[in-house]
């Protein structure tokens, strides 16, 4: 619980109550006694007056009036794409190879040794996995290092960051601490350092936790998206999930499915792909996670100019039985929410090598498609051809998320608006503090 947050509310609103509510809040949140919540609850109330009203560009919030969910922000869907295109507009041009304008998986920078290539990345920890530390860890540590692989890099190192609220055990930090070394001990590619803190300091009460994994690779190829080209094939091997299928069965009380995910296929395919040499051939390649299949191949079109064909009947031979078999019995489609399988997108004459090379590590492997002159993506089902764009969010993987379903909003271009307007005021506001710190 943010008290910070609802302290404002409250003062914002001039209710005459809100210490009372706020101590009331703070008991049934947190194990103290009635004097110290209301204690910390006028604290609160003195800090929160203090930064209700405030002036200035570096204190002054660019404020667009949409929420997150409301936008879909984080849920991997149209409105979280929108608003990643609006942060690569916020950041601006870089001497980076690959940076967010190229929505690949990792940003890319030159080394100051020639033909060396910097890659970096960073993944957060799925945020329904707080209760589940060890399977949070897990699963993010595999997700940074797949991000680095399919830039045909290899990773060399992790750093992590944790966030555990203020009433959250210390336990937790060593249990998601022991799931990402699970992953290092088991890939060979260390965890070296990381920072620990509460989420929001003493303002922020309960036991949620979140952070982050990020990973650095170096290579001398590059499989970027954008270089995707017309007549490539399409390649995908098997995936079970990762984070959002242990929380699909978690919260759907299917928890022996969990285990289907803990494994690291996807990295062992991709280190005997560079062990083969076969990644300089491989014009891109990445995780099939935000948004499924579906979200990966607006990605993928918009970055390199062209259009993307999909074989429904290949595709879904590649899904784990068991995982498959849930998701089709909670009707969650399983092209919308994130596999953890490798798609690699390559010319058609090196695709038999590629499938034996990954075959080789024990994983399953076929071509799923084609690369065509165009835009968007397609997919054929029972013979029949069919858009195949992403939905509005991901598909819906939890009671939840099925509750606030998967459709876009009436007022959609509304909030796209203020979103444009948003990024165009904190664009301004960078640019005014530059030339403010530069004047000195």
């Amino acid at each position: 619980m943010d008290i910070e947050g609802y302290a404002k509310r409250g003062l914002k609103d001039s209710d005459p109550d809100l210490e009372d509510k706020l101590t009331s809040r703070i008991l049934e949140v947190k194990k103290t006694t009635p004097e110290h919540a209301r204690k910390l609850a006028r604290a609160a109330i003195v800090e929160a007056k203090a930064t209700l009203h405030v002036s200035g560009d570096a204190l002054e919030p660019t404020v667009s009036g949409v929420t997150m969910g409301e936008f879909g922000v984080g849920s991997r869907g149209i409105g979280d794409f929108y608003t990643h295109e609006k942060i690569a507009e916020v950041i601006g041009k870089t001497s980076a190879v690959v940076d967010t304008t190229h929505l690949d998986d990792s940003g890319v920078v030159r080394s100051k040794d020639p033909g060396e290539y910097v890659i970096v990345t960073i993944d957060g920890i799925h945020s329904r996995l707080s209760d589940f530390p060890f399977l949070a860890g897990f699963h993010v540590a595999r997700a940074a290092l797949r991000d680095v692989y399919v830039m045909g890099a290899r990773p060399v190192a992790m750093l992590s960051d944790i966030h555990v609220a203020d009433d959250g055990d210390v336990a937790k930090i060593f249990d998601h601490i022991a799931g990402i070394t699970a992953v290092a001990e088991l890939s060979g590619i260390p965890l070296i350092t990381g920072s620990t803190l509460r989420i929001g300091g003493d303002m922020v009460i309960g036991e949620r936790m979140t952070g982050g994994v990020g990973a650095v690779g170096v290579s001398s190829d590059l499989t970027a998206r954008q270089q995707t080209c017309v007549g490539d094939v399409i390649l995908m091997t098997e995936g079970a999930g990762g984070g959002t299928i242990s929380t699909a069965a978690l919260y759907y009380d299917m928890h022996e499915v969990v285990d289907e995910t803990i494994n690291i296929k996807f990295l062992e395919a991709c280190e005997k792909i560079l062990d083969s040499g076969l990644v300089r051939h491989i014009h891109a390649m990445t995780d099939v996670t935000n948004g499924g299949i579906r979200g990966d191949a607006k990605e993928i079109s918009r970055t390199a100019g062209v259009k993307l064909v999909f074989d429904e009947k290949e595709m879904r031979k590649l899904v784990n039985p068991v995982v498959l078999r849930m998701l089709e019995s909670l009707e969650i489609d399983y092209l919308g929410v994130s596999l953890d399988a490798l798609l690699i997108i390559a010319p058609a004459e090196v695709a038999e090598d590629i499938m034996r090379t990954v075959r080789s590590a024990g994983v399953e492997i076929s071509i799923i498609g084609k690369v065509e002159e165009g835009s968007g993506a397609m997919i054929m089902v029972d013979g029949e051809l069919r858009d195949f764009t992403p939905r509005f969010r991901e598909s819906a993987y939890t009671p939840i998320k099925k509750m606030i379903g998967e459709e876009q909003p009436r007022n959609f271009e509304e909030m796209q608006t203020a979103i444009d307007r948003a990024a165009l005021e904190a664009i301004g506001k960078k640019k005014r503090i530059i030339e403010k710190v530069r004047s000195r």
